[in-house]
């Protein structure tokens, strides 16, 4: 019997298959994704529920706590399933709770890969991702070789990007192969769907992140709730269905920090809008 998030379907993310139902892991952290949070086994049971419930990618930073998200997902899960894919970032400091501040430096990606490394107790990270392509500081180019560098060193697999331009897209692939783009991405916020078009044509994963944009989504009174009714479904479902629906590289990670929002979030892999909803959805 299939798992839930198996009713998604599977995109490939590099020489890997993962269902294409995600899960984002910043939010089992502390209030302002800084420090450890309130109930640390309740965010271990989560995890091992996300499992459970066949989600196979899971995405997560060092940024996020930092370090708490990776240890956390490590007390939970390791040793990993042999189809668990960990994504992690590295590319932003943090000073304090809801403070990310840029640090693309080679030295400091290279040392955050190591310390990743240690967190989530493994060999070699599965993809590692560059958190943001924008640092005033440093040639971008210099950030996405030093990724090669340690593909090349075998201290990661794979090389995704987060927060970039198909400029930036197509900079990296000149230096690096690329497997996956992380932007922010979803029913309220489509901006640079150019990205989502080169995903489609090269084969590459498009994980949106913040795809349930949090004021829109409990704003009731537009078209989704008649969607949502239709299927008997919640507005959260069927942003998701319609985000599953609109490409095929598409990848949603949506985060919570309980149980049964992530099962309501999994529950979205089963629902088939038709081209008439996606369309009402789209024209809100």
């Amino acid at each position: 019997m299939g798992t839930p998030a198996a009713a998604a379907g599977t995109v490939r993310v590099g020489d890997r298959t993962v269902n294409r139902m995600g899960f984002g892991a910043m939010r089992i952290t502390g209030d302002g994704i800084w420090g450890p949070p309130a109930d640390p086994e309740g965010a271990r049971a989560l995890l091992r529920r996300v499992v459970e419930l066949g989600v196979n990618l899971i995405d997560t930073a060092d940024a996020y706590g930092p370090g708490t998200s990776e240890e956390l997902i490590a007390e939970a899960l390791h040793p990993y399933p042999g189809d668990l894919v960990i994504a992690t970032k590295g590319g932003l400091l943090r000073s304090g709770p809801g403070r990310w501040d840029p640090d693309c430096r080679p030295d400091h990606l290279k040392r955050s890969c190591e310390e990743s490394l240690r967190r989530l107790r493994v060999d070699r990270i599965t993809l590692y991702q560059l958190h943001t392509g924008t640092d005033p500081d440093v040639a971008f180019a210099d950030s996405v070789g030093a990724l090669a560098e340690l593909r090349a060193e075998g201290k990661i697999e794979h090389v995704g990007l987060s927060n970039v331009t198909l400029e930036q897209v197509r900079e990296a692939e000149s230096i690096v192969p690329i497997v996956s783009v992380q932007n922010r991405y979803g029913l309220w916020e489509r901006d640079g769907e150019d990205v989502i078009e080169h995903c489609e044509r090269e084969g590459l994963a498009f994980l949106p992140w913040y795809p349930l944009a949090a004021g829109a989504i409990v704003r009731p009174g537009d078209d989704l709730d008649g969607v949502a009714a239709e299927h008997g479904a919640s507005r959260v479902q069927v942003a998701l269905a319609w985000l599953l629906q609109r490409s095929p590289s598409m990848l949603p990670i949506p985060g919570t920090s309980r149980v049964e929002h992530l099962e309501e979030n999994v529950g979205a892999a089963a629902i088939r809008l038709t081209d008439h909803q996606m369309q009402r959805l789209e024209e809100m």
